[in-house]
């Protein structure tokens, strides 16, 4: 399996992305956010995770799936009566007010932040850092009963626990939020990622399901290595 390499148009969004999150890094101490119960860690998700492709969300049908709920919510209010959203530029879905542009928008967002083919999470009770490859990382910590927020000039930084669940949420001007909510499967050996962007120009949220299998690195064949032309370059087979 040959993982894809950065192409100049993702580089260019992941560098943006990345200089976002690291003038969060150098911001000053975090305000800490009440959380009701408790917020200390429930669950290791630390080791190595491949991507399982098969079992992840095919991108194409989710959208497919998002342009047909809006034509009925559409139909919806056009059998109640209702007032349709405002026309915005290009193409409206559904007559909601959704162009095909901002729903695109949305819809390549989503993909872009998730095309991770493998992580590597380190976790210890007071934080985690979750390495993608292609992407930047995702770090929190724990703070017993508070969430981990952070203002920033940017937006705001939210992360901690839900339950048996983790959740790191951004919050940026204009609407546009992102969330990811990780959650390991019942034998601790599949690790599911969903991932919600918001925006203000659509009036659904797009999610993608993102599943990875954990691994050990130089087991079963699978190897990983950086070339200079490449980049980072996977593969299987037998050792």
């Amino acid at each position: 399996m040959n993982c894809p390499h950065r192409s100049p148009v993702r580089l260019l969004a992941l560098l943006l992305l990345g200089a976002l999150l690291c003038a969060c890094a150098s911001s000053p101490a975090p305000r800490r956010a009440t959380l009701q119960g408790n917020n200390t860690q429930a669950v290791d998700f630390s080791g190595s995770w491949e991507m399982d492709y098969g079992q992840s969300d095919n991108t194409q049908q989710k959208l497919d799936s998002m342009v047909r709920e809006l034509s009925r919510e559409a139909q919806r209010r056009a059998q109640s009566g209702m007032q349709q959203g405002p026309v915005g530029g290009g193409m409206v879905i559904g007559g909601l007010g959704a162009s095909g542009e901002a729903i695109m928008g949305q819809v390549r967002m989503a993909d872009l932040i998730t095309q991770s083919p493998l992580l590597e999470i380190t976790q210890d009770p007071n934080k985690i850092r979750v390495k993608r490859e292609q992407d930047f990382d995702l770090t929190c910590e724990f703070y017993p009963g508070e969430l981990h927020q952070v203002e920033t000039p940017f937006g705001t930084e939210i992360c901690g626990w839900n339950g048996h669940q983790l959740v790191f949420k951004l919050l940026l001007p204009d609407g546009l939020a992102i969330q990811h909510v990780m959650t390991m499967g019942a034998a601790g050996q599949k690790l599911n990622i969903a991932t919600t962007v918001v925006t203000g120009q659509v009036p659904f949220p797009f999610v993608l399901n993102r599943v990875y299998n954990r691994f050990v690195p130089g087991e079963s064949g699978y190897k990983c290595e950086v070339t200079l032309t490449k980049g980072t370059v996977c593969t299987t087979g037998t050792p």
